[in-house]
């Protein structure tokens, strides 16, 4: 046994492999992690490997290490597909995709490449709790030659603007079995999620276990028009994302594996870039992107984008080491705090 601040605590390797906890609630965040139980169809029978999912149902994903039907079972299979419960160990993620301009009655136009990373490293937490701590950028590239923009000619206004990146430090949050809180962006966001069971919705099909989060948000700018006239989309920063995770079920319930590598998506549909000086003008931006977990960022993203982020966010490449209790802020708050308005044409 460990002992802290005079409170026995169970062997970390106890810790987590024991995955019992609460179960059977259907887990909607209002304004947070909102995962949506797809079915309820009785698991089938047969061997592990050999099974597809019924309505979000299958063999693989009530154990024999992990009930995915449990808060705590979810918890422990979404802290190892973040980072590696081997505490203190570092893991990479990545994203490599495109970013659209969406018009109402007109045809998308592809904008510009999106390519980036975050490195995760997870921490002992209070009451059971697993910290998530994290760096991230994002740098948008040249559809045609892959370089990293410093400038960029917009298509749909024909102005040439500079463009602004996003790097995200830290980007926090508390892994738990009951739902997280979200963010607060700065005490802009006053809604939070009810307290219930961290039960995410999982399918089996074959060899793969399957899982997707939805995240759904509008609460007030940072960016607001009558001080950022042209940057600001309007006073309600109006953005949802959308993770699909792919693992293998093998690994999934294999204790010894204490970090899950995966492939999947990552989609966002959010106001225009404040960069882009787009103002109120009707239409937003969708990021449609390839994710996963590398253990070499070189094997899955471009020269360029290593470079740049070589020469010009060194520290991102290590996650924070630490647990802070600092804000974790979004891309419009960092950019409310970091750029100052455009002048107006």
């Amino acid at each position: 046994m460990l002992k802290n601040d005079g409170v026995l605590q169970p062997q970390r390797r106890q810790f987590l492999t024991t995955a019992s906890g609460l179960g059977g609630a259907l887990a909607i965040g209002a304004a947070g992690l909102a995962g949506t139980q797809l079915g309820g169809s009785p698991a089938m029978a047969g061997p592990m490997s050999s099974l597809t999912s019924l309505h979000g149902k299958g063999a693989g994903l009530k154990g024999p290490y992990l009930d995915l039907d449990t808060g705590r079972g979810n918890q422990l299979a979404y802290a190892r597909i973040q980072g590696d419960l081997n505490f203190g160990q570092q893991k990479y993620f990545w994203f490599k995709g495109y970013v659209m301009g969406i018009e109402p009655q007109k045809k998308v136009q592809d904008l510009m490449g999106a390519s980036g990373f975050g490195v995760i490293r997870l921490l002992e937490g209070p009451n059971g709790a697993i910290r998530r701590v994290c760096r991230e950028i994002i740098v948008y590239t040249d559809l045609r030659s892959g370089e990293v923009l410093d400038e960029w000619k917009n298509p749909l206004t024909k102005e040439t603007v500079k463009a602004v990146h996003v790097a995200n430090d830290p980007f926090n949050y508390l892994i738990e079995d009951h739902f997280p809180a979200m963010s607060d962006f700065g005490g802009l966001n006053k809604e939070q999620p009810p307290r219930i069971p961290f039960i995410l919705p999982w399918y089996q099909h074959g060899d793969m276990a399957e899982m997707e989060i939805h995240v759904h948000l509008a609460y007030p700018s940072a960016l607001q028009p009558d001080k950022w006239p042209r940057e600001s989309a309007g006073p309600i920063a109006q953005v949802s994302e959308f993770f699909a995770h792919h693992v293998k079920v093998e690994d999934l319930q294999n204790p010894d594996i204490t970090s899950l590598d995966y492939t999947g998506t990552w989609n966002r549909m959010t106001p225009w870039l404040p960069w882009m000086l787009m103002g109120q003008r009707t239409g937003y931006c969708q990021y449609a992107c390839f994710m996963g977990t590398a253990k070499n960022l070189e094997t899955v993203l471009s020269r360029q984008v290593l470079d740049y982020a070589e020469k010009h966010y060194a520290k991102y490449f290590d996650a924070p080491t630490e647990w802070t209790e600092g804000r974790s802020l979004s891309s419009l708050e960092h950019y409310a705090e970091s750029q100052t308005p455009a002048p107006v044409l």
